[in-house]
């Protein structure tokens, strides 16, 4: 374990394995250890750097006071990390948040990326989402019931306070993003040159497919899987399914 500065941000991360680098990426408010059976079935055969997102996880600042800029310079900071660790051109594997961190690496950096496989990222908030950011903001003190799971997990990973505090922040950001059009990478995917893979659970209610296959139109050559019975996170949904799926891809673009 250790810890990366960059700008205001401090990144947790872990490394595993040996092999080819692979960037393992959770989503907001999420953090490495839920994705780790994920990450031992790749540490496996790759050299995995496991790593929370700014003001998620283990990372730092929290709460996080985030900007109309961070999926950007969130992917700056990343970007930095593999340099500190003269990593090479790295994977790029990304869930949801993680995922569009991912693709803007791939627009920023792409000598640092070898290919990006992502679930739950759409390159684009859509004003679809703005109900669903509602209920996000109250998602501590009044949570509908599809959020009661995540507002008692987020309750006793951050604490009260700090939970609230960092959704209200993000939801806020959200939707001024939203307000400007809701581009994250959507406009800049036609210049992604790596091999891409867009995966999307059929019941994804956070990240539509279609708006994943409207992604998958603009990136040359993008690969594009539709996950049956699934909803946002397919790592919990269907791990094994996953890890295979996963494992394949990063094998068809290893280096030779």
């Amino acid at each position: 374990m250790a810890l990366f500065e960059h700008g205001t941000s401090r990144i947790y991360y872990e490394e595993h394995g040996s092999g080819d680098p692979v960037l393992l990426l959770p989503g907001f408010a999420g953090s490495i250890t839920e994705l780790s059976v994920l990450r031992e079935a790749l540490a496996a055969r790759y050299r995995v750097i496991a790593a929370d997102l700014p003001g998620s996880g283990r990372s730092e600042p929290q709460p996080r006071e985030y900007t109309p800029t961070f999926y950007e310079d969130d992917a700056r900071s990343f970007a930095a990390l593999l340099q500190q660790l003269e990593s090479g051109p790295a994977h790029l594997v990304g869930f949801s948040d993680g995922g569009e961190v991912s693709l803007l690496m791939a627009t920023q950096a792409p000598e640092l990326v070898r290919s990006v496989a992502a679930w739950g990222a759409a390159g684009t908030l859509p004003e679809e989402q703005l109900p669903l950011l509602d209920a996000l903001y109250e998602v501590i003190d009044n949570p509908i019931e599809p959020l009661e799971g995540f507002s008692e997990h987020l309750k006793a990973e951050y604490g009260e306070a700090n939970a609230r505090a960092m959704t209200r922040n993000f939801v806020n950001t959200i939707r001024t993003i939203i307000a400007n059009g809701g581009d994250i990478s959507l406009s800049k995917a036609g210049g992604i040159t790596c091999p891409v893979l867009l995966i999307v659970g059929e019941h994804d209610f956070i990240c539509p497919p279609p708006f994943v296959a409207q992604l998958a139109t603009r990136i040359p050559g993008a690969e594009a899987i539709e996950v049956e019975g699934a909803g946002h996170p397919v790592h919990d949904d269907r791990p094994e399914w996953l890890a295979r799926t996963l494992l394949d891809w990063l094998e068809k673009h290893q280096t030779r």
